[in-house]
């Protein structure tokens, strides 16, 4: 357990020598790269050997597995319609690494990558961005419709501009919501996990003392746990919603 609460949230570079420069900065292997990894490789893994022995009676892990395809699934459904669905594999992609990367950052010791807000920001950018794509590419020039609500020409001045601001926005707002929900919780676990190791140390009746700290943990992380599995969720909901305005323009409302 790191000693300061901020400590668990530095990136470290894991090899000396940066892996290559780009634009004269170096760029390192670092924590943060390999529990991107290792992230990437426990899902995977997880998700081939749960449908690799396809049952008639599923098994445990495949339950899980096809529990989690057809929530995805309903949900993207649910959000954008049947036209949503081609997007599956990127959603169903995005909700798994979100929540994976959020119940590792559990583990002792680990590395919560949806902590860092560069890493919450470059997806938020690429959603968006293929948000623009998506709505370009179905509509042409007829995107624009999305940030011109059905109101009186002369409100028009005032709130296409508004509607611009908000779309844009969402870079921060989606982004700022999952790295500040992971930065907090995680916060909280240590400062009182500190607390725990304090007490306990100090001996006597402190040390009786550190139960609370140690029972407010345990609370914590069980609320952790159903965080974890929220902004995931909610991540991956709002990219949903996004995709359905991109697909279908004001019928949304």
């Amino acid at each position: 357990m790191a000693m300061h609460p901020m400590e668990q949230f530095e990136v470290k570079p894991l090899i000396e020598h940066p892996l290559f420069q780009i634009g004269g900065h170096d760029i390192y292997f670092t924590n943060q790269s390999l529990f991107m990894v290792i992230v990437v490789a426990v899902a995977s893994l997880f998700f081939t050997l749960a449908m690799s022995g396809k049952r008639m009676v599923p098994s445990r892990t495949q339950s899980m597995a096809e529990v989690s395809y057809e929530f995805v699934a309903n949900m993207i459904h649910s959000a954008a319609g049947d036209d949503g669905l081609k997007f599956f594999p990127f959603i169903f992609t995005t909700f798994v690494f979100v929540l994976f990367c959020n119940v590792f950052g559990m583990v002792p010791w680990s590395f919560t990558v949806t902590s860092q807000i560069a890493i919450t920001f470059a997806m938020t950018a690429f959603i968006i961005s293929m948000v623009i794509v998506v709505g370009f590419a179905k509509h042409g020039l007829g995107f624009l419709k999305l940030f011109v609500p059905e109101a009186p020409i002369y409100l028009l001045i005032l709130l296409v501009p508004i509607e611009i601001i908000s779309f844009f926005t969402r870079l921060v707002s989606l982004s700022v919501r999952l790295f500040a929900n992971m930065l907090a919780g995680h916060t909280m676990l240590a400062v009182f996990a500190g607390f725990v190791v304090m007490l306990g140390a100090a001996g006597g009746i402190l040390s009786i003392l550190s139960v609370g700290p140690m029972l407010m943990i345990i609370a914590i992380m069980l609320l952790e746990l159903l965080v974890a599995g929220l902004q995931a969720y909610v991540f991956a909901i709002l990219t949903c919603i996004y995709l359905n305005e991109a697909l279908h323009l004001h019928d949304h409302h």
